[in-house]
């Protein structure tokens, strides 16, 4: 199995935003490493190699047909189930893989793009990010960002690495910050296809109980 990937350069990005959210401030330089990430979210294909090579247990959604097509984003995986695809993942490939953190995940949402609210400039669209969807749509069908990554706004909550804490950025350090070394929740970033408004900001902060499987 090859999942495609972007390089994100490394280089110092504005992280946050000054105009948002308390959790979202203060806005500040964070200096990150390179990286690679994948183009889009784990598909529901490349997921279904990882359950059948280790008999991992599937999603509450795995049989729903609202979510289970190939194309689709994988759903319904809680914290430990994708950290546990990226270990299986770095057995098979040879390579490590990780959830990213969640510098690294506004890093790559902006795509080179540091004042840009969004990762296609400063619109939600037309339609303020509000539309009828009643399940995630197959990944990739809208333009990709500047880094070439797709979905970074919308369709599917993605999890990051790390703990999550509202006050973080007050003492975040300013290379390569991987969030609190404990709490009770963990990062995620990108809308959802089940909010109101479908798209999130490059700077939105969002978190969830870590043994939560949403769809």
């Amino acid at each position: 199995m090859h999942i495609e990937t972007a390089l994100v350069p490394a280089g110092v990005f504005t992280m946050g935003d000054a105009a948002g959210r308390s959790n979202e401030q203060p806005a500040h330089a964070v200096y990150a490493d390179a990286f690679r990430i994948g183009l889009t979210p784990i598909t529901n294909a490349s997921y279904r190699s990882f359950l059948e090579a280790t008999g991992h247990a599937p999603s509450p959604f795995w049989s729903d047909r609202r979510f289970n097509a190939p194309d689709q984003p994988a759903v319904g995986v809680n914290w430990s189930d994708a950290a546990a695809f990226c270990t299986w993942l770095s057995v098979l490939s040879g390579s490590p893989w990780r959830l990213p953190s969640e510098a690294e995940r506004e890093k790559a949402a902006r795509g080179g793009r540091d004042s840009a609210r969004f990762p296609w400039g400063d619109d939600a669209g037309s339609d303020g990010g509000r539309f009828l969807q009643d399940a995630p749509r197959p990944v990739a069908l809208s333009a990709p960002n500047g880094y070439g990554l797709f979905d970074m706004a919308y369709n599917v909550h993605e999890w990051c690495i790390d703990w999550y804490d509202a006050r973080y950025y007050t003492v975040s350090p300013q290379a390569n910050p991987q969030g609190p070394p404990a709490g009770t929740r963990r990062a995620s970033r990108g809308g959802a296809w089940r909010h109101q408004i479908k798209v999130s900001r490059c700077a939105a902060r969002s978190s969830l109980d870590p043994s939560f499987r949403y769809n």
